[in-house]
């Protein structure tokens, strides 16, 4: 059974494309027939991890001048570059979002009215139908819009998993807290799965600086996500560390195929198998 999964987060910043985009690729790296859809139409950035400027983009598909297949770009050649002839190479399509201001006020434009928004939504449902029974995709990842907007909402409505992301802070985890309550809770009650994939914790290149309250430093992330966790009633399904020596570099590029062996790519490899997201 495919599973489409929404990374979402309070705010931007979070480091959600660059999860998604990696998940995805060591996805299609194991064998999985993936597609990655760029629908973080207001700040897009997913064209910096595949060097690639489509013909068509998600913009022109939502605004009725673009089919699924003008889209969406077979970017399986990427994948096999590093795969040193493995015969587990999967397939993995991406689709891109224009970053250019007058496409992101051509959408706005285009979602007006209440039947407007409707006929979206059907666009988005219709997406994911496409690129599980076309496409015959394993897995659907998408990359959302941050906080309560129109685009993001819909991205979450057509998504079996959603994956909250957020970093320490207070404004981070205030803001989850509270969509946590206010919106996720409308996905959940038909059956969505949400969880928390906290992103750039102390511990790897930063060790943790303790508070002085703190009576166990050691243990204070910890606690601290158990704590999230039973507020929000979320389980949390990942804490990545930040990796500085990745998170600095000038040209974004996916960490998973260039360097394997990096702890990133053991983070990715290990919410690769968790059990939650398993088809």
């Amino acid at each position: 059974m495919a599973r489409c999964i929404a990374f979402h987060s309070y705010k931007g910043g979070t480091g959600k494309t660059t999860i998604a985009s990696n998940l995805a690729a060591m996805l299609a790296a194991k064998g999985y027939k993936v597609s990655l859809v760029d629908f973080d139409v207001y700040a897009p950035s997913m064209q910096g991890y595949f060097d690639r400027v489509p013909d068509k983009w998600i913009n022109d598909l939502l605004s009725d001048n673009a089919k699924v297949t003008d889209v969406m770009i077979d970017l399986t050649p990427v994948i096999a570059e590093y795969a040193n002839g493995s015969a587990k190479t999967g397939k993995l399509w991406v689709g891109f979002s224009n970053s250019k201001k007058e496409e992101v006020y051509k959408l706005e434009g285009g979602a007006g009215n209440q039947s407007d928004k409707l006929h979206v939504l059907r666009k988005f449902i219709q997406l994911r139908e496409d690129l599980i029974s076309e496409y015959n995709s394993d897995y659907v990842i998408i990359d959302t819009s941050p906080g309560i907007r129109y685009w993001s909402i819909n991205s979450l409505a057509i998504a079996d998993i959603l994956f909250l992301t957020l970093k320490f802070g207070d404004l981070d985890i205030h803001g989850t807290k509270k969509m946590a309550a206010d919106l996720y809770g409308s996905f959940t009650k038909f059956g969505t799965k949400s969880y928390l994939l906290l992103n750039r914790v102390a511990g790897y290149c930063v060790p943790h600086s303790p508070q002085p309250h703190e009576a166990n430093p050691e243990q204070s992330s910890d606690d601290f996500s158990e704590m999230l966790s039973r507020e929000t009633g979320m389980e949390l399904i990942s804490a990545i560390p930040c990796y500085c020596d990745i998170q600095f570099k000038r040209k974004e590029f996916l960490t998973v195929l260039e360097y394997p062996e990096h702890p990133f790519a053991k983070q990715l490899e290990q919410l690769v198998n968790a059990e939650q997201i398993k088809v």
